[in-house]
Parts: C-alpha cells; structure tokens; sequence
C-alpha cells in the first residue's frame, strides 16, 4: 500500500451495507441531513458547515464532497477558506483548553 486514501475504497463501504444493513441506512439517513434544503440554515451555510467540520474531523472523502457541492451552493473560495481556518483556530483552542487536563494529570502523578 503505497497511501491511505484512494477513491477506489468508497465502493468498501458497501460491505458495511451489507454486514450491518440497518445502522448503516441510520447513517446514510443522518449523512443526508447537509444537503437538506427545507430547514432553517440555507443549503449554502450547510455546507459551509460541512466543509469546516470536515477539516476538524480530518476526512478526505468529506473534504472532497462538501468543497464540490458547497461550490455548486455558490460557497465562494473565499468563504470556504475562512470556514477552514475557523475550523483549525477552533481545533487549536480545544487542543490548548484540553492542554490544562495534561497539566493537572501531570501534577497528580
């Protein structure tokens, strides 16, 4: 194996399908709930949302798919940029707020 991630593996996922039919339709079910269009945060903001929980989660696949479909909602590259770096500097926080329990543990060992 010469990388972690390959297009190719998407078509794996079917074999969740078919192992655990039911979990996976929840799944399928809640994973759809981005590109609603009827709710109260516009289809535009909803991948806006997407494409930065995808940086802060780190999965390529949804990286791939809300930056696409967030350019066909009319996300601008420069909205879909301040949403990624709003994401890191979130991420960022929460690793230094989660640095203090590192400093506590540390003290009581």
């Amino acid at each position: 194996m010469t990388h972690y991630y390959d297009k190719e593996d998407a078509v794996h996922r079917m074999d969740m399908a078919k192992a655990a039919p039911e979990d996976f339709k929840a799944w399928s079910n809640l994973n759809n709930i981005v590109g609603r269009e009827n709710g109260a945060i516009p289809l535009k903001y909803r991948e806006l949302i997407a494409i930065a929980v995808a940086h802060a989660t780190g999965c390529p696949y949804c990286i791939e798919s809300h930056a696409k479909k967030g350019k066909a909602a009319g996300v601008s590259k420069e909205e879909m940029s301040e949403a990624i770096l709003l994401a890191a500097a979130l991420c960022a926080g929460a690793a230094a707020a989660h640095g203090g329990l590192a400093m506590k543990f540390f003290d009581q060992a």
